[in-house]
């Protein structure tokens, strides 16, 4: 199988993956969009009935003290109709004291039951919006929930098309490309692209400039090979002239000497940076003995720095 085509199957099966991975992280969260309500629905049915327990309280509060103010007030009654019969002093006084104290209590009671029951209508008011609004949410509840599972149902048609989609361009890679396949579904999970172009020695993924030596063998294509940055597949692709980068200018580019020793350390040894010593040493050879100094050479041009005035005058004249 010829490399082009490996790397046109590794690009369509990029396509297909992405929009596979989009769709499983879609079905994935669509329940998740009905969570808020689908709380808030519990949360209110929950204060219902708590409201509905208090609100259940109070009338029975409300009941017993109805029956209490009732019972009060016939005690009164018979009393003040007793007061008709009565002819002995002290019976009337006893009478009396009594019908005051019942009249007291019937007030007191009054005023308490005025109060439970303006508490039991704010209540039962409070319960009838609660339950207008649980029921407004539950039914926006209902339908979102249907929207969702025919969306999802949607999703999954697609999604059930992808996979055979992927089967087939994966089933269409020789057996030795599966590891590499299977690795290629890892990387697009992170990065969501799995193979980019190295255009003008460059990632187009990580926009990392590759090693000049690993940047040749991408170009040369004759096998899988890997950003050392960012893990995806490269391919060569040939840069427009508009992307070429000028590297005359060292102000603009730098040069091995902008890097620290440990950041020179990261290519490795067998990197073209780190090889063997001796590729430094052998250039510096030749200026160990004289330190550089161009002027301890007697044969040097540079040595008769001491021109006579009459050859310096010869050599401004333009005429001599």
């Amino acid at each position: 199988m010829e490399m082009t085509e490996v790397f046109d199957s590794l690009k369509s099966l990029q396509g297909v993956l992405v929009k596979k991975y989009e769709l499983e992280k879609l079905i994935d969260d669509a329940p998740k969009q009905l969570v808020y309500l689908k709380e808030l629905v519990e949360s209110l049915k929950k204060q219902y009935i708590e409201k509905n327990s208090e609100y259940e309280e109070v009338k029975a509060k409300v009941d017993e003290l109805t029956e209490e103010l009732n019972k009060t007030v016939e005690e009164r009654e018979k009393c003040e109709r007793d007061m008709d019969n009565v002819t002995a002093h002290r019976e009337y006084e006893a009478l009396e004291k009594h019908i005051t104290e019942a009249s007291e209590k019937e007030k007191s009671i009054r005023d308490e039951l005025r109060g439970e029951q303006d508490k039991l209508a704010s209540l039962s008011s409070t319960l009838k919006d609660n339950k207008e609004f649980i029921d407004s949410q539950k039914a926006e509840l209902d339908s979102m929930n249907s929207q969702m599972t025919e969306t999802v149902n949607g999703y999954n048609e697609s999604l059930e098309k992808l996979n055979e989609e992927e089967k087939e361009l994966s089933g269409a890679l020789d057996e030795s490309y599966q590891e590499t396949v299977h690795k290629f579904h890892s990387i697009i999970r992170r990065n969501k692209e799995g193979i980019v172009a190295v255009r003008n020695g460059v990632c187009t993924g990580c926009h990392m400039i590759l090693p000049a030596q690993f940047a040749n063998e991408v170009r040369e294509g004759e096998s899988i090979k890997f950003c050392p940055y960012c893990s995806r597949i490269l391919f060569y692709e040939e840069a427009e002239e508009s992307e070429m980068e000028d590297f005359s200018t060292l102000d603009e580019t730098g040069s091995l000497a902008d890097f620290a020793g440990d950041d020179l350390d990261d290519f490795g040894e067998d990197s073209d940076f780190g090889g063997d010593d001796d590729t430094f040493e052998d250039g510096f050879d030749s200026d160990k003995e004289g330190d550089g100094d161009l002027s301890g050479d007697e044969d040097s041009d540079l040595d008769d720095g001491d021109l006579s005035d009459e050859d310096q005058d010869d050599s401004e004249d333009p005429n001599s």
